[in-house]
């Protein structure tokens, strides 16, 4: 068996008395995809909050690379090497671009991101670098939000939902940014509602149905099962 960026292990997590995850396992293998699909409300984001660190879980265990992270602050667990790309961009408005990048780097090692190697997969951050982050499009303020989290030099990333409210030329940047990250060796947990992109990407798939794992296997099985698609993602 290939090394594991990430093991969930029969996780249960609760907003107050709300049980929002029902005993979720899945995993991300290393330099691999996985595409975490649902409909709305169905707990991804929950599960993107739990890995992160935001919302301890009741009951399993999270392993980073084989190392139990599932009682760590969110501030150890991003020393440790998981990125996070949150949804709705949520960039410094009041920091130019190259202000948001820097804040963000933790060197992890010699050929990992740094400013240079972020503005060369994204040339137009380069020439917004001066410019407030709050005055960028959404597309832009995307690109930094990935860029951002690249700059934590993440040995796992967590992308939530990143081609939201974009045009359908900008989603498609996005795509390929993803694809170019995975040829890289990048380790990625993708949450996303454009289940044909995400699919395309992906290695693995796990779809939640009000916080349990409807489904958890290749991607391809999902790409070719229209009804289990239409079943718990009601598109395609």
């Amino acid at each position: 068996m290939g090394t594991e960026a990430l093991v969930m292990e029969g996780i249960d997590a609760l907003y107050g008395e709300s049980h929002v995850l029902h005993s979720v396992s899945l995993r991300v293998g290393a330099g691999r995809v996985l595409a975490l699909l649902g409909r709305n409300g169905a707990g991804k984001t929950t599960c993107m909050n739990t890995i992160i660190g935001f919302l301890r879980p009741r009951k399993g265990t999270l392993r980073l690379f084989g190392e139990p992270i599932e009682r760590l602050s969110p501030e150890a667990i991003s020393r440790k090497g998981v990125g996070l790309v949150p949804q709705g961009r949520r960039v410094f408005p009041t920091l130019t671009v190259r202000e948001n990048l820097a804040v963000a780097f933790q060197p992890r090692s010699s050929a990992g991101w740094t400013l240079e190697r972020v503005f060369e997969l994204f040339p137009r951050l380069r020439e917004r670098a001066h410019q407030y982050a709050g005055s960028l499009s959404g597309g832009e303020q995307q690109m930094l939000a990935i860029g951002r989290a690249l700059m934590g030099n993440p040995r796992l990333l967590l992308m939530d939902e990143p081609s939201e409210g974009l045009a359908p030329l900008i989603v498609a940047d996005v795509g390929r940014t993803i694809a170019r990250l995975k040829a890289q060796g990048q380790s990625i947990l993708l949450v996303e509602q454009n289940v044909k992109m995400a699919l395309e990407l992906a290695d693995e798939a796990v779809i939640l149905n009000t916080g349990r794992v409807a489904f958890s296997g290749p991607a391809a099985d999902v790409r070719n099962n229209h009804q289990l698609v239409t079943q718990h993602l009601g598109v395609f």
